[in-house]
Parts: structure tokens; sequence; C-alpha cells
């Protein structure tokens, strides 16, 4: 297969089966990627990356690496640090640094490279990153601290890594004065990564803030113009631009008033579709016979940086966080390695192949090899260890419900005596004290607020109830959480919109999402309800007590609304759910006190008026 287009194609549909394949097996997509990248390179020899993009395949590289990067420095709020930013600023800054000291002489004395060699190498495996850490949080589910921590120290550690290689490199290449030249190279790195992000991600959230950029045109402008402030910091200082898009995008996602979602998004996607074919590309260059080179050697490097460097630097770093000892050990033990390092290394061997330095040969293969193992090792065994520390957080099979009205308050009391996790949110001071009043867990705002986000644990709840009056800020909630948790989390009461004319009914993407319970059961039913004697009550089936004769015995006055299986999993009553309830199941159901159905829903047509 020669035609470059058909390859490039197949690179694509080769990374989307890797990715869903990943997520079904809920591993880091970085595996099955690499080795598909193994198979369509080394294996069978279908794909060679350097003769498909020739001198184009690294520019590409080095342009993905930054967006990839904007993407995840975007995602950092200084709020999600509360508390533990020492930690991270100690793993980027200290850790690193002994990670790289402890790493090197291994690699000089197991591989018996050159110390100039081993130092490079030392620098690159420094990085962890967020190609393989996010994917890696979403199955282990570590407590909200430790995530927070992984996830900073990741997209963070990528630009340090990258600019400790940097350093490492221009010592090796430099002809005279090799000090000098080096602590120039870092100060001038550092100041113009620094210098250029700051200013960039200023400009762009003053350009964002006013509305300045048509709405259509924001994705676009902000991707070029940050590759544009990637280009111009490398072209003042090699090598610079990895951090100067790391803090553009730090800065950018901390700026008041300054929306970034939209561009999130566009580059969440933009991200994983590089990230699957770079990984790729980059794996179809190494060479199987040269791992296999490596010998026994490459054992203890690995040994020495999965079992020696990474919990020495670790712990050191959190002298004096307060972090108790099973945070500290669970931390040791995630450090995958990801894009950043396979990139770098490339781009590293690339250059110094150029200059004939001996011994490069072994660089990239031996960075791939750690590559491979970490994110084996890790993946397999992360979710065991993350349990028997007690830090994974339970499956998000809790419900948020938005609304503390009557009947939400006694909804939520169900629940949580049937063991499942609930929480009641509402901007309404009452409501929310008459649930703490009776000891319902609650959270007085807006849940789509920063606030909510920093001090509420939402990694617990895996649903949203939408069951407020607030018809102004029941879309926002909607969208706000289906965007967090995902397409069809979020369930809401009917807001009878079919009755009205039909310029002012809402949007049929919306109105499928606001079939709760049943068809056009909206607040003031449920109130009216509740107030004319209703309660609500779990019931469980058996073989000899069906769901029919449990539907029958009420005689029309049942309100079904959700079903509990056995081992606990919830399933919510909705105008399109097809729930079969089997033996042992429970049924949770508002039980009507009569069917006077006129007379409760002229009363709660007359309630759902004065709420409005």
């Amino acid at each position: 297969m020669s035609d470059p287009i058909i390859l490039l194609v197949a690179v694509g549909l080769i990374s989307i089966a890797c990715q869903f394949f990943a997520y079904k097996v809920k591993l880091p997509a970085i595996l099955p990627l690499l080795v598909a990248g193994l198979v369509v390179g080394p294996v069978t020899g279908i794909m060679d990356p350097d003769l498909l993009l020739g001198d184009l395949l690294f520019p590409i590289v080095s342009l993905s690496v930054a967006i990839i990067l904007f993407e995840g420095a975007l995602t950092l709020k200084r709020g999600d640090l509360s508390g533990h930013g020492s930690m991270v600023r100690n793993m980027c800054t200290v850790g690193a640094l002994i990670t790289w000291l402890i790493v090197s002489p291994i690699a000089h004395f197991g591989l018996g490279m050159s110390w100039q060699m081993a130092f490079l190498f030392g620098a690159i495996v420094t990085v962890t990153g967020p190609t393989v850490i996010v994917p890696m949080l979403r199955t282990v589910r570590p407590n909200s601290k430790i995530s927070n921590i992984l996830r900073w120290e990741g997209i963070i550690i990528d630009p340090v890594g990258a600019l400790l290689a940097v350093l490492v490199f221009e010592y090796i290449i430099s002809t005279q004065d090799a000090l000098s030249h080096t602590l120039f190279a870092f100060a001038l790195t550092v100041s113009v990564g620094i210098g250029f992000g700051a200013l960039f991600g200023y400009l762009m959230g003053v350009l964002l803030r006013n509305n300045i950029i048509p709405h259509y045109l924001i994705n676009t402008a902000v991707l070029t113009l940050m590759l544009g402030a990637f280009e111009g910091s490398n072209l003042i200082a090699h090598e610079s631009g990895l951090l100067t898009v790391t803090v553009m995008g730090m800065w950018l996602a901390n700026m008041k008033r300054v929306d970034v979602d939209g561009i999130l998004e566009f580059k969440e996607t933009l991200s994983v579709l590089l990230i699957s074919g770079l990984f790729i590309i980059l794996a179809s260059r190494i060479q199987l016979d040269a791992i296999l080179a490596l010998g026994w050697g490459s054992i203890v490097v690995l040994i020495g940086i999965i079992f020696v460097a990474r919990p020495v630097s670790v712990i050191i770093s959190s002298i004096g966080t307060g972090l108790k000892w099973q945070e500290v050990a669970l931390l040791s033990w995630i450090a995958p390695r990801g894009i950043v390092a396979a990139a770098v290394s490339a781009l590293f061997a690339l250059k110094l192949e150029v200059l004939n330095y001996a011994q490069i040969e072994s660089l990239v293969p031996m960075v791939f090899l750690v590559i491979i193992c970490t994110v084996v090792l890790q993946s397999l065994t992360s979710v065991s260890v993350a349990k028997y520390l007690g830090l994974r957080a339970p499956p998000p099979h809790g419900f948020l419900i938005f609304g503390g009205g009557k009947f939400a308050r006694f909804f939520a009391k169900e629940m949580i005596k049937q063991d499942v996790t609930v929480c009641i949110a509402d901007t309404n001071w009452d409501a929310i004290s008459e649930a703490r009043m009776e000891g319902i867990p609650s959270y007085f705002g807006n849940p789509t607020s920063e606030h909510a986000s920093r001090t509420m644990e939402l990694s617990l709840y895996g649903t949203v109830l939408v069951m407020s009056p607030y018809k102004q800020l029941n879309p926002l909630v909607t969208y706000h959480f289906e965007h967090q948790i995902g397409k069809g989390s979020v369930l809401g009461l009917s807001d009878n919109e079919n009755k009205k004319l039909t310029s002012h009914q809402i949007s049929e993407s919306y109105a499928e999402k606001l079939g709760l319970f049943a068809k056009n059961m909206n607040y003031g039913k449920l109130t009216g309800y509740m107030n004319k004697g209703g309660t609500i009550k779990t019931t469980r089936i058996s073989e000899e007590f069906t769901f029919e004769h449990y539907t029958e015995q009420y005689n029309g006055r049942l309100l079904l609304l959700c079903a509990i299986e056995p081992k606990g999993r919830v399933h919510m009553y909705t105008t399109s759910s097809k729930i079969s309830p089997k033996a042992d199941w429970r049924i949770v159901s508002l039980i009507k006190q009569n069917n006077e159905i006129e007379q409760l829903d002229k009363l709660a047509i007359d309630e759902q008026k004065n709420s409005n």
C-alpha cells in the first residue's frame, strides 16, 4: 500500500477503532494505538512515516504536541488545586529534578549509555502527560485530591520535562563553554515561554471577553493564534513553544469573564484525533530488533524508573503537604509516560542523527519501551492498588436533584433509605433549609457554578434530575451537566410547552430530555399530588407478587418513579424507558390518594402559575 492518501485514511480509521476498543475494555487508548503502530510499521512494513510525510513529519509532530498541551492547560483551574498546589509545584520541580538525577545514572550503568545520552534520556522520561493520565483516571477513579494532583502534574510536567531535555541537548551540542551556554539557554527559554504565554493568553482573553472575534471564527482564530505564538516563541528561544502554549492555556482558563467551554470542546475533539494518529505514526517508526538489542539492561532501567525514581520523588515532594501515606503511595504508582516523551525523544534523535552522534540508536527504543511498560503495568494494576489503599471513589451511580420542592425532598429521602447516593441543589434557601432539617445532603446555590465544581463531590453523581420550577435555569443546568457527565445523563420534568404556540415552543433536542416519570408530568402536578396526601413508597416484587400484581393492586393510583435492581443499579421511569422489573427488584412509586385526576391537575396548574 503506497498511496499516501490511502495510508493517511487508514491511520484515521485504525485510530478510531483503537479508541473505541480502549473505551470498551477500559484501558488507556495509547496501548492499542502503540500495538497498531507496531503492526503497520515494523511487523508488516505497510507504512513508513518518513517516506510518507518526509520533511513534514516532525513539524507535524511538534505542532500536534503544542495543540495537545494547550488543550490540557485549558482545563487547569486554580480552584482545582484547593490546598494541594504545593504538591503539584514540588512534583513538577523538585520531583522532576530527583527523577532525572536518579534515572540518568541507572541508564548510564544499566545500558552503557554515555553520560550525555543518559542525562538526555533521564530528562525525557521525567514527563507523564495528559494523554495517558486522563484515560487512566477515568478507569481508576481515585478521590478528587489525587485526581487533580495527577492531572495538573501530567500537563505542567510536559513542558518542564521538554525544557530539561532541551537544556541537556544544548549542553551536548555546545562546542565551547557548555555551562554558560546552557544557563543562557535556560534563562532565555523560561523568560520567552512565560512571557509569550502570558502576553498571548491575555490578548486572546481580551478578544474573547469583548466579543471582538465573530462566534463562528472563535475556534479557528484561537487555534491559529496559539500555533503562531508557539512558533514565534520557538524562533526566539529554541523549544520554548511548549512552555508558551501551556502558560497561554492556563491564563485563558483562569481569566475572569472568558468562556472557554466551546474552545475546549473543539480542542478536545482535535486532540483525540492528533493523539491517535501521532501514536500510530511514531510507533510505526520503531524497529523491533532495536528494542530487543537493548538487552537485560533495559529491565534494570525500567525497575529503577518505576520502583525507585518515582516513589523517591513523590515522597520528597510530599514533605510538608499533609498528604496521607496512602495518597503518597498511589501517587508513587501512577506515572505512565505518554505522547510528549515519544515525540521529544524522536525529535532529538533525528537532530543528533544529523550530527552523527554515537549511541543515538538506543534512545527512541528505550523511551518507547518505558511508555509501553508503564502504561501496561499501571493500567492493569492501578484499580487494585487504589482499592487496596481505600482511595477509589465509588461508582458515579448517585443522583443530583436540582430543585428542593416537597416532592423532590420526599423522593430523595426514599432513595436514601434504599442506599442510593442523593444530593439536592437549589437556589432557594427555604427549600434547602427544609432538606437539611430532614437530613438530606444538599447544596445551596447554582450547581453549575464554579463554587459548586470546587466544593461538591460531583464525581459521585452519574445522573442529574431537573425537578425545579425555574424555567429559565433548568435548560442551563441540563446542558451544563450533559456536557460534564455525558449525553443522556440529565432527565427533567415536562414544561407542558406542547400547549403553546409553535413559535413559543422549546427546541426538539431539549424537549427530548423532559420526559421524566410520565408524559406531561411537571413540577406543579407532583406538588399537587403530594399536597393531596400522596406518598412515596418502595415495594419489592417477587416470583409470587409480580410487577403486574403490583400495578393492579393500586388500581390507577400509581406513578412509577424508578426501579432498583438487586445489585443497586437504578432505572428511572421516563416516557421513552423500557423497564422490565424482575423478582427481587424494588419499585419506587408515588401513591396517589384518589383518582380525582382533573381536580389534582387543576390544583397543579394553579400552583405552577403561582411559582412562576
